[in-house]
């Protein structure tokens, strides 16, 4: 006699809720190289006029590629242009596979980022992320001493390779850390995050669980709210989903599911080209100049332009 194995429901759906989107911003640069600066102050107008908060020195951002000359200005800019919601910046350690966990230098880098006016987001670095379960927890612990306000970041191998998801029971000490208001959980599998939005609801239901999950950018249905990628390509695309989530517009599902194509399309194996994808979308929208991409960042083949510019005129037809 065969057994029929227990399957796992999903859960409800959470309609009409208001949803806190945090749209990533991506740093454009010139053919020649250089950064773009008036594109990336033209992105941050767009992004925060859209009603979004932006993220800057994200992995959108180059963040690991940039020098720190770099990643300060990249602050200042968006101290100038941020609205009334302010900013969030990825508090950046750049260390050595062998290196072990640097709490200073996290924290100077956390500090660069409020110093700016903006939210930090501990970036995973590898002393971080060589860190057992327990001591993980205790480094966030320490954060919130030394900072009234960040947010965590759970970040997946296929974007950097120092990257790592943890344990549930970890999660749940993150949970306890007052200053910790919310936690990027970038893992692409829905099964986890579902549990850390059960978790978040039984033990701090007013800590946000921001999807990072390009490929499953409906889980802001089940709960999450996001600081995503995916939403640097059009945030008032994504602005104009999540209002009509809010109002109960059916035709938030035909929006969600352009949106949920491109995902699939630019984020497909090897991950991080996806930022190629998204200067080839920007600039074919007329948001950039050039759709250039930094020295060590992985590009894509020039055939997606069309399949972007297919989506970019659809998109318009849905606005």
């Amino acid at each position: 006699m065969s057994v029929t194995p227990e399957v796992a429901a999903a859960p409800a759906l959470r309609p009409r809720r208001t949803i806190l989107g945090i749209s990533a911003v991506l740093l454009p640069f010139t053919a020649a190289g250089d950064v773009d600066w008036a594109g990336y102050e033209a992105l941050l107008r767009q992004t925060v006029g859209a009603g979004l908060t932006p993220a800057v020195n994200m992995d959108t951002g180059y963040v690991q590629l940039l020098d720190g000359d770099t990643r300060a200005r990249v602050l200042d800019v968006a101290a100038d242009l941020a609205g009334p919601a302010g900013f969030v910046g990825g508090a950046f350690v750049a260390d050595d596979a062998s290196a072990p966990f640097d709490l200073d230098a996290h924290t100077r880098a956390m500090e660069l980022v409020t110093a700016a006016g903006g939210t930090p987001v501990v970036f995973p670095s590898n002393g971080l992320n060589a860190l057992g379960d327990d001591d993980w927890v205790a480094a966030h612990e320490s954060f919130g001493q030394r900072c009234d306000r960040f947010i965590g970041f759970e970040l997946g191998a296929m974007f950097v390779p120092y990257g790592r998801i943890y344990s549930l029971a970890a999660y749940e000490g993150l949970l306890g850390v007052a200053a910790c208001i919310g936690a990027k959980h970038s893992s692409l599998s829905r099964a986890a995050e579902w549990e850390r939005l059960a978790l978040r609801d039984r033990v701090r239901p007013d800590f946000h669980v921001f999807t990072g999950n390009d490929l499953a950018i409906d889980m802001v249905c089940y709960g999450s709210d996001y600081l995503l990628g995916l939403s640097a390509f059009a945030p008032e695309a994504f602005a104009e989903r999540d209002r009509r989530w809010a109002v109960g517009d059916r035709a938030f599902y035909e929006l969600n599911d352009l949106l949920q194509y491109l995902g699939f399309f630019a984020f497909r194996p090897p991950v991080p080209a996806y930022r190629h994808d998204a200067a080839m979308f920007l600039a074919v929208r007329g948001r950039i100049v050039a759709d250039a991409i930094p020295a060590g960042a992985p590009g894509r083949p020039e055939s997606d332009r069309a399949v972007l510019a297919d989506i970019a005129a659809r998109l318009e037809m849905l606005l």
